[in-house]
């Protein structure tokens, strides 16, 4: 049984933060039409009970006259976050909440991503960087 500390720790110490560029927004729909129109356009569709929630590039809500008053920014933690590893969403979060930071986590089979309103998207990075640094000492 791996050392679960220390697979998070490996984790942190690699996450790697980058800034994805763009903004996106938050649709939810229950409209057939309006979700087949964006969510080819989607980087991330999530099926609700309320409808499908898609996270697209701020144009194109905007182009679809959709909700665009919270912007996000999106931070790629390049590091392979195993779908069993354990600690990783914990430490981020924490740390962008121990700065007012609110955030979205959404992990993939490759990494996590994390979603910060656009106009905290530079403090964010900064925390994350900072979090990695003090992992790796």
């Amino acid at each position: 049984m791996p050392d679960i500390a220390h697979t998070a720790f490996e984790m942190i110490s690699g996450m790697t933060p980058v800034m994805r560029p763009g903004d996106f927004v938050f649709v939810t729909s229950d409209d057939p039409d309006l979700v087949a129109s964006l969510s080819s356009k989607a980087i991330s569709t999530f099926k609700e009970d309320e409808g499908m929630s898609m996270l697209v590039p701020i144009e194109v809500a905007e182009k679809s006259m959709q909700n665009i008053d919270h912007p996000m920014r999106c931070i790629t933690l390049n590091v392979f976050s195993s779908l069993e590893g354990v600690g990783l969403t914990a430490a981020v979060a924490t740390a962008l909440g121990d700065n007012a930071i609110p955030c979205n986590m959404i992990a993939a089979f490759h990494h996590d991503h994390v979603f910060i309103p656009s106009e905290k998207s530079d403090e964010a990075l900064a925390v994350l960087i900072s979090l990695q640094n003090q992992a790796t000492k």
